[in-house]
């Protein structure tokens, strides 16, 4: 049994940096732009997340109400769904935007997704099977991951793939449903420090 998704009553905001620097960062992070969509739809959440610190609900009404509007809005404007109660990390970039539905139950620091992207429940009865996603993944466009699934760091979801089952750290997953292989790659291109010597 998966245990319980975020109350949402709670800042979930990554606490080790103000509000306004993680918008700069995130602005940073979708290069350094206002124009792009996923940071729209980034900042909604940070926003969303910011105002439950205000601990009286007569002082927070007015945001609460701004949240919802803003977030509808990005939702019709921009295609992208992701409610505030997802956990999600720093240098999170959401490529494109258009059919994209957000709600896992984390997504960890810099992770990269890309169009058409779908994070929820395998089956509608089981609200609570979302998946986690971890630490710099890179998710392909049209990626489908459903259930209580996790996503190891650094993993790579290739485009089309149905995710069902876990990834393990440094693999990739492509297929439907989606198999796992390791990522070579990973260790063939990692740095050998000749690169900083040559500099």
């Amino acid at each position: 049994m998966p245990p319980p998704l975020p109350a949402g009553d709670k800042n979930k905001n990554p606490p080790d940096i103000g509000f306004l620097a993680l918008l700069r960062e995130d602005k940073r992070t979708h290069y350094d732009s206002i124009w792009e969509q996923g940071f729209w739809a980034i900042a909604v959440h940070r926003f969303g997340n910011w105002r439950m610190d205000f601990k009286y609900r007569i002082a927070r009404f007015p945001l609460s109400i701004a949240y919802k509007v803003l977030n509808k809005a990005v939702e019709w404007f921009c295609g992208i769904s992701l409610p505030y109660t997802v956990l999600v990390g720093r240098r999170v970039r959401i490529w494109h935007h258009g059919g994209m539905i957000l709600h896992g139950r984390e997504i960890g620091d810099d992770c990269q997704i890309r169009q058409c992207t779908t994070l929820g429940v395998a089956r509608a009865h089981d609200n609570l099977a979302l998946p986690s996603i971890g630490t710099a993944v890179d998710i392909g466009c049209n990626v489908c991951i459903l259930g209580n699934v996790r996503i190891g760091d650094r993993a790579v979801i290739g485009a089309g793939a149905v995710v069902l089952n876990d990834v393990p750290a440094d693999h990739i997953a492509v297929g439907v449903p989606a198999r796992n292989f390791p990522n070579r790659d990973q260790y063939d291109t990692a740095p050998t420090g000749t690169e900083t010597q040559n500099k």
